[in-house]
């Protein structure tokens, strides 16, 4: 799905990482690890093109990469992105129409995230949890191959965390890829990719 060859980022004048290369197959998760500052985040941002790298290429198979950025890949960063003054169901739709979503996704994506209760509170008035199930919701409503999750799990409880599991395994299961930034393990099974110690 994703092929790395060569990778050179840096920030300032520090270089995050040189010469990195790696793949992704279909039906497979990539658990990017090291530790704070080492360019998890960086890593998953050049990926989905949003910070340009100094050397290397990342080509999506069958797929130029804006096309690829644009309509197969979902972003969803450390940070949920969500509008605080907005009502759980205006966000919802307003993310599941961006993403491309019909109506019977955005259902689907209400029903197995349980969104139903708090979909007339302000987000802002939702606590992280709920708010990371709420950002979830367009990678149920609207399919893409490929997940990119910068800390997917942190503001979850166990129940929610095994159950974004069970949807990661099913997305892997159909032939999707996911590609996480982590410090505690995935949910499902995954390839590590270690990063570097940071600073």
């Amino acid at each position: 799905m994703i092929s790395v060859s060569a990778l050179t980022v840096s920030r300032g004048e520090r270089v995050l990482f040189r010469d990195l290369s790696f793949t992704l197959a279909s039906g497979e998760a990539l658990a990017l690890t090291g530790a704070n500052g080492a360019g998890k985040t960086t890593l998953l941002r050049t990926l989905a093109g949003f910070v340009r790298p100094d050397a290397g290429t990342v080509v999506f198979a069958t797929v130029e990469p804006a096309g690829a950025r644009a309509n197969h890949i979902h972003w969803l960063g450390h940070l949920d992105g969500l509008k605080g003054a907005r009502r759980a169901r205006e966000e919802l739709m307003f993310q599941a129409r961006w993403a491309g979503a019909d109506a019977d996704g955005t259902a689907a994506a209400v029903d197995v995230l349980a969104l139903e209760p708090m979909l007339d509170l302000e987000v802002r008035k939702l606590s992280a949890g709920q708010r990371r199930r709420l950002a979830f919701a367009r990678l149920i409503a609207a399919p893409r191959p490929i997940w990119m999750l910068d800390e997917p799990f942190a503001p979850l409880d166990a129940r929610w965390r095994a159950a974004l599991g069970l949807l990661m395994q099913a997305h892997l299961d159909k032939g999707g890829g996911i590609i996480a930034a982590v410090h505690d393990p995935l949910q499902v099974p995954a390839r590590t990719l270690d990063i570097g110690a940071g600073r």
